[in-house]
């Protein structure tokens, strides 16, 4: 809470010493030793000689100012002296002490200066492509030594490429996006350079040009304008880039951090609109010379200078008898800005590291506590678990908790802290309160602390535990002094009944129920405290910590058997209480065995011991749940439904008793995963390239040594849950190997290959798991993956042909939105020959301006390298008719089990015949040649009037391809993949489907 003028002492301060304490030298006290992470500035001293911590973190801040980029912001203070002078105050260095370590930072190597560029967009660019759009891409670079204005050459060398400026290692190139006016790149590049003054930023954009027939630049020809490019394109070079413009900078006119667009230059002034090119800029540092940098994580480095100026600005305004608000001074922020930028620091970073301090601070130094709701609306906002590594996690963890006892423990002595008589207490109260309210319901808050509080139960007990204590001390003597009356006047010739008795201790109840589960909780911590992890016994896998937990189970069961509540609605409340409590025993049980176990091994670092424990871990937590499953019978669920059927809907004890429980085991079953990947961690997969040697080789290795390992110690239920979770780990393996896309088919056998033989070994011969575990939808899905990736380019084609044929029979059952073709095909065995007879198409779509069309049959027999011989034929043009009649015959000279192979079909093509360009597509139709009429029969059919007619709809390409043509078009040397993928991309080009 924030500190009135005439607030009472707090926290344990020494208000006569003054806010620096008696320290002396400038340096603020430390109140309650709660500034560990940060002893600098906060430690007492009365020598010259500097702390060490103290001396790194100040060498790190001189370095930082010494080492400046970029133009200063208008609201950051410019001057490097004054910003020297800051931090030798909210360090309180001397004058000797400053000198000293300021000629150490001139020492040091200078860092490696680093310009982070990210190219973001662009937009209203020239369309220099015959359809109207380009192809851009952007080169960019630093040039070492910029020319100034006054230079005569100047002007030209602005307007000179970046491949003449900048050797061609130091250039980068962003991805072509095709087609567009508006490109969005999204693309960040590190560009070093040496000297600030004299390096400048060039980027040009270019419209990216490949060699295309003029046939089909025709086909894309929208206007006039169109046609001049055509012409323009035939007087220049094959294949050469044209330029769109470019953005020159000088590295010493950006800020440290820039976000803006930039108009595009050009180089001569026939088009000077060329549209605006959107930059972001950063200016870092790598390879910092200081220990503090060499030795510590940047985000660590960074906490501590945040934390030691924050508290010279509260102590600042505490000595002039002013409540801090949270706003920093120019100078820190300049500082602070300075380092986050140069370290690279991102923004939630930076919030997370102010959260700590601020959050560290709270607890020694008194300032308003509003300031700690904007780191935690921060966090809320950019929250992602997966950024933060694990002691960050923990860090974290750890100040919330400690910030939640801090808080409860001020409302536990409100009368103290927040007087009434003390103006403004009520709003610090308050505000104390929605820090915590707001704190607590924080998904880091949740996701990282495993025992979530429940906030208005805490401020209830802190406000009454003063009380309750000395009430319950008397009532219990009251009753034995009662009791001693009792027996001595009523119990004659045998006890006299009471009626709701139970009233008397209702109140009292709760109590007995926080205090079961607090020696419960205390008891199993020791247990754990004391546990080595090893069995107990010689023909027990399980170590003495489930032992002591499983008495402590025990006695909550026999508490709530002797309690025998009469009540059944108030029963049924203890009982959810008492579940409740044992779950969260049950999970505080498995993170402090994984720490106990982490514990001894990095005290021993013993792989073969570690290992032992993980399976000692395995089968304590396997135990626990079996102790939690037991409690529905233990407590006699069932007797309980009985008694409160009148009462409580059974769905209401469905969603709390059972809902509960199975939340605690499915948690149990989490971190038996977590327990069981650690060691499979080291095989996952770096490389793909190295398949082979890293990944597949030392899975199969861990797989033959340990598994007969983990059989032996493992009970062996956990031992086929821990086979469930190796099978699907690997499959998750395999699988990240097989998402990299490496273009080898040589790859993916291998990885095929690991997939069967892995198969086999999990299955061992029926003794392992069964084959429906195994094949899971993951492993399907992988399988055929990998299957489709391994084979050969004409083997994909034949699959291509297959689906597509599929698709033909789906597009039977929907509709015919794009017209139908009506053929005849018959085959003779005799002369081995294919007879089609193409008799008409209907509900043809227009594609002329006409409102008609001018269609051709084109019959093709696919896949082409099976039937290199056979020529494609075409029937004549219908003019003007949306449904023409053809009544045309072809011969094809085809041996039969040709037909039979995966794939084989004939492909009927409908187009619109176009004087000017491309024809148009129509669409087309697949006939199966494996359901020919007479392939599978002994004669030839005499009578072919007989042979049925085949209605077959017409279907478009979808304009996104498969993934068998993506798998084709990746295997760039191979020439008919890439051939047969052009072709499919001319046709889904013409396609009027939509995603």
């Amino acid at each position: 809470a924030d500190a009135g003028q005439s607030q009472p002492q707090r926290r344990g301060e020494n208000r006569e010493q003054g806010a620096w304490g008696a320290g002396g030298k400038g340096r603020p006290a430390n109140p309650r030793g709660c500034m560990e992470h940060v002893p600098a500035g906060l430690v007492l001293h009365e020598v010259l000689v500097v702390p060490p911590q103290l001396a790194l973190l100040y060498e790190e801040v001189l370095y930082t100012i010494r080492h400046r980029l970029g133009k200063p912001e208008h609201h950051h203070v410019a001057d490097s002296q004054e910003l020297y002078a800051y931090v030798q105050k909210a360090f309180g260095m001397d004058a000797e002490e400053h000198s000293i370590i300021m000629q150490q930072v001139k020492e040091l190597e200078s860092p490696i200066f680093c310009l982070k560029a990210t190219v973001k967009e662009a937009k209203g660019i020239l369309g220099k492509d015959v359809s109207g759009f380009s192809d851009p891409y952007c080169l960019l670079g630093i040039e070492t030594k910029s020319q100034e204005p006054s230079h005569p050459d100047h002007k030209k060398r602005m307007k000179a490429v970046v491949k003449d400026l900048i050797p061609e290692d130091q250039i980068h190139r962003t991805q072509v996006i095709s087609q567009t006016l508006s490109p969005v790149w999204d693309e960040t590049f590190i560009l070093e350079f040496e000297d600030m003054e004299t390096a400048s930023f060039h980027l040009d954009m270019w419209d990216s040009d490949m060699v295309e027939s003029v046939r089909h630049k025709l086909g894309e020809l929208t206007d006039l304008h169109g046609l001049k490019r055509i012409f323009k394109d035939a007087r220049k070079d094959k294949g050469q880039d044209d330029f769109l413009g470019n953005v020159v900078l000088r590295l010493k006119d950006l800020h440290c951090w820039d976000d803006r667009w930039y108009q595009l230059e050009p180089r001569t002034e026939t088009y000077p609109n060329r549209g605006q090119c959107h930059l972001q800029f950063l200016l870092t540092h790598k390879k910092r010379a200081t220990t503090s940098s060499r030795t510590q994580p940047s985000y660590t480095v960074h906490r501590h200078l945040l934390q030691q100026l924050v508290s010279y600005e509260i102590l600042q305004h505490q000595a002039g008898s002013i409540s801090w608000d949270g706003e920093l001074s120019q100078h820190a922020s300049t500082v602070l800005y300075l380092h986050a930028t140069q370290k690279d620091l991102s923004d939630f970073h930076q919030v997370m590291a102010q959260w700590l301090a601020y959050s560290k601070l709270y607890q020694s130094l008194e300032f308003n506590s509003n300031c700690l709701l904007h780191q935690i609306t921060s966090i809320e906002y950019q929250w992602v678990q997966e950024r933060l590594r694990p002691e960050q996690k923990a860090e974290l963890a750890e100040s919330f908790q400690s910030l939640l006892t801090y808080g409860i423990s001020l409302i536990r002595r409100y009368r103290i802290i927040f007087p009434l008589s003390v103006p403004r207490s009520t709003e610090r109260l308050q505000s104390l309160l929605r820090v915590l309210v707001q704190m607590c319901k924080m998904k880091a808050f949740h996701e990282l602390c495993m025992l979530s509080p429940d906030l208005p139960q805490m401020v209830s007990m802190a406000l009454k535990v003063l009380f309750l204590p000395l009430l319950l001390v008397e009532v219990i003597g009251d009753l034995q002094q009662c009791q001693k009356i009792w027996n001595k006047f009523f119990i004659r010739d045998g006890p006299l009944a009471l009626s709701n008795f139970h009233q008397w201790f209702k109140e009292a109840v709760p109590q007995w129920l926080q205090k079961a589960y607090t020696i419960a909780l205390e008891r199993a911590q020791r247990a754990i405290q004391m546990d080595q992890l090893t069995p107990f016994g010689e023909h027990n896998k399980h170590s003495t910590s489930t032992v002591d937990l499983s008495t402590c189970y025990a006695q909550i069961v026999k508490t709530w058997q002797q309690l025998n509540w009469p009540d059944p609605e108030e029963a049924f409340m203890i009982m959810v209480k008492l579940v409740e409590d044992m779950c969260k025993i049950a999970l505080m049980y498995c993170r402090l065995i994984k720490e106990r176990a982490e514990a001894l091994s990095l005290s021993e670092q013993n792989e073969g011991e570690a290992a032992n424990r993980l399976c000692v871990v395995v089968n304590n937590i396997k135990q626990l749940r079996l102790l939690i499953l037991k409690l529905p019978s233990q407590l006699d669920w069932a007797q309980l439904v009985e008694r409160t059927e009148a009462v409580i809907d059974q769905q209401q004890i469905q969603h709390t008793l059972h809902n509960q429980l199975d939340s605690a085991v499915s948690c149990l079953d989490h971190e038996v995963r977590d327990v069981v990947s650690l060691p499979l961690s080291h095989c996952a997969l770096p490389n793909a390239s190295l398949l082979s040697l890293q990944s597949i080789i030392p899975l199969m290795k861990f797989l033959e040594s340990e598994l007969q390992y983990l059989n032996e110690h493992l009970v062996q239920e956990n031992f086929k849950s821990l086979l469930v979770l190796l099978w699907h780990h690997t499959l998750a393996v395999l699988s990240a190997a097989a998402g990299q896309q490496v273009p080898s088919t040589q790859c993916y056998k291998k990885l095929h290959c690991a997939l069967k033989s892995l198969e086999r070994c999990f299955y061992a011969e029926g003794c392992g798991l069964p084959l429906e575990t195994l094949h899971t939808a993951a492993f399907l899905s992988l399988e055929t993956h990998l299957a489709l990736c391994s084979s050969t380019s004409r083997k994909l084609i034949q699959k291509y042909f297959s689906n597509r044929i599929q698709q033909q029979v789906g597009a039977r059952m929907v509709s015919e939105k794009y017209g139908a073709v009506t053929i005849k095909a018959l085959y003779r065995p005799s002369e081995q020959k294919l007879r089609v007879e193409v008799l008409n198409a209907v509900n043809l779509i227009p594609l002329d301006s006409n409102g008609s069309s001018d269609p051709f049959v084109q019959l093709t027999l696919e896949p082409r390298h099976q039937f290199p011989e056979v020529v494609a034929r075409t029937t004549q043009c219908k003019r003007n008719e949306l449904h023409p009649l053809f009544d045309e015959a072809f011969d094809f000279l085809i041996p039969p089990e040709k037909c039979r192979q995966e794939g084989a079909c004939l492909l009927l093509t409908v187009f619109d015949y176009d004087t000017l360009g491309a024809n148009d597509l129509e669409g087309e139709a697949f006939f199966p040649l494996c359901h020919l009429p007479g392939l599978d029969a002994d004669e030839d059919q005499a009578d072919t009037g007989r042979v049925p007619q085949t209605r077959l709809p017409l279907t478009h390409p979808k304009p996104t391809g498969d993934e068998i043509l993506r798998l084709l078009e990746s295997r760039k040397g191979d020439k008919e993949a890439q051939a047969f993928v052009k072709l499919r991309k001319q046709r889904a080009k013409q396609s009027k489907e939509t995603e």
